[in-house]
């Protein structure tokens, strides 16, 4: 019977398959819960395998998911969940509309080595994220690069990483991988540990494969493959141009002398004009929209301040997580039913002391909140005031709106919310609803969006003063370093002073 159409878990509708590989197959479905386009990979038993192989490919696959969830990054596939189906575990991913760099490279042929390093960039940078977590991927290839419609570039199928310190699955011996993606060292004994330089190795092979449309060392037979990438030197790149330093640098075959990860991006950063992107999301200089912020006081004008990102989007959204509030001037309910029901409040009427490594910033006339130290200025449309992080990707802005009234609230529900939907893909609220700033009625509202480049979260607060002006503050950020960033949020409204 055909699995089209069958529902996975109660909630996943399998709708398309959209690829099979040796471990299991990979469907495209609906998470009938969410709403939204998941991946499902399935997994492959084959016939006759005795009770422990069995056992050990569903520990694989436990592995799979463990391993990549460990990474957070926007160049390694994100995953949701591992659910049961009929006996089998499934591992739950984000759904990249794409195609594998194998695929493009039988349909087109070899690549530009521009497009080339910048696919070999946001790989490196992936491989250094998995690395830094302790995660080798051991089977980089062609197969497992993802080239999305969008752009992004997906560095998938951890289905035989390994962990540091965790207990092999193989028996002694036997070599995982792709015969022709797996490191000299790795084929002269057989046995030897893999470390993080096989993966770069597995790198350079995939580069120059993209440059030369073909493998540095195929042969006529796997055995005779094996052979030469151990002991053979392979015939330098034509078509490689900037990229055949690096391609050399990985294919050395002793891995103590092989390029890593590091000066990987930074060589093919070089080469595409980029510099060399930081653990967790990527930043390059290109502009990328962060949300348009509430419209108020009948002022139908669209904030919007432009933070430097990379080029790609990170598909998941991310909903609901515990409400890190300020414990002296504010507390909040939920919108949402089933959120927690109102807590006290506990209103101060001072501010907090400015914490180390703040300076006070005036935003507005009597008006000044603490802003990290180092985090430039930057101009916006509106008459806001703006502060960026160093990387770029993190922006707190000050607002302060004359005669708008003291209900932010009830505009967002009435207006605001269908806007920034609409203007901001991916949008979903994570929750909106009254608080309170320093005994004053205030409106506190928390959602996720997607940015060019990346998923973000972004977080506001508003209240109004006595004379009906309205103040704002405002963060947003990379939703994977969130909790990183969430502080600056609270330090900045804990501080806030005001001439009043």
């Amino acid at each position: 019977m055909s699995d089209l159409g069958r529902l996975v878990a109660s909630r996943y509708r399998l709708v398309e398959r959209v690829g099979r590989g040796g471990m299991g197959t990979v469907w495209r479905a609906e998470d009938e819960l969410l709403g939204r386009h998941v991946a499902v990979k399935k997994l492959h038993v084959p016939p006759h395998l005795h009770d422990d192989e069995v056992q050990k490919l569903y520990e694989r696959t436990r592995r799979e998911a463990r391993s990549a969830a460990r990474i957070t990054h926007p160049h390694v596939i994100v995953v949701y969940d591992v659910v049961d189906d009929e006996g089998l575990p499934c591992i739950v991913m984000e759904y990249v509309p794409s195609v594998t760099l194998s695929d493009v490279l039988k349909r087109r042929g070899a690549l530009p080595p521009e497009e080339a390093a910048r696919i070999g960039r946001c790989m490196a940078a992936a491989l250094r994220a998995a690395h830094a977590a302790g995660v080798l991927h051991r089977d980089v290839k062609p197969a497992n690069v993802l080239l999305g419609n969008d752009g992004r570039i997906v560095l998938t199928d951890f289905g035989i990483a390994v962990e540091s310190g965790a207990p092999s699955l193989t028996r002694t011996g036997e070599l995982v991988g792709s015969i022709r993606y797996l490191a000299p060292e790795r084929l002269r004994s057989g046995s030897a540990e893999p470390g993080p330089a096989c993966d770069l190795w597995s790198l350079g092979a995939t580069l120059y494969q993209a440059v030369e449309g073909r493998h540095p060392f195929q042969r006529n037979t796997p055995i005779e493959t094996a052979y030469a990438i151990a002991s053979d030197p392979y015939e330098p790149p034509r078509s490689a141009a900037h990229l055949a330093p690096v391609i050399e640098g990985l294919l050395t075959k002793e891995p103590d002398q092989r390029m890593t990860a590091h000066e990987v991006e930074r060589l093919l950063g070089d080469a595409t004009g980029t510099q060399a992107l930081p653990l967790g999301p990527p930043a390059r200089p290109e502009c990328e929209a962060a949300p348009a912020a509430p419209v108020r006081g009948g002022r139908r004008r669209r904030r919007t301040a432009w933070w430097c990102a990379s080029a790609v989007v990170v598909a998941a959204v991310a909903a609901g997580s515990a409400l890190l509030w300020p414990e002296d001037g504010a507390t909040s309910t939920s919108a949402r039913p089933s959120q927690a029901g109102p807590a006290t409040p506990s209103p101060s009427p001072r501010p907090s002391p400015l914490p180390a490594g703040y300076h006070l910033q005036k935003a507005g006339q009597g008006f000044s909140v603490p802003v990290p130290d180092g985090w430039r200025p930057k101009d916006v449309p509106g008459g806001e005031v703006a502060y960026v992080d160093p990387s770029g990707l993190v922006g707190l802005r000050v607002d302060v709106v004359e005669f708008a009234g003291s209900d932010p609230l009830g505009h967002w529900h009435e207006t605001e919310e269908d806007q920034t939907r609409r203007d901001n893909p991916g949008y979903e609220r994570v929750r909106m609803g009254p608080t309170t700033f320093r005994g004053r009625p205030a409106g506190y509202w928390e959602f996720t969006f997607r940015g060019k480049l990346r998923e973000y979260r972004a977080v506001e607060m508003a209240f109004g003063g006595a004379d009906g002006t309205l103040y704002v503050v405002y963060l947003s950020a990379p939703n994977a370093q969130w909790h990183q960033y969430r502080p600056v949020f609270d330090t900045a409204v804990k501080g806030i002073r005001l001439a009043e």
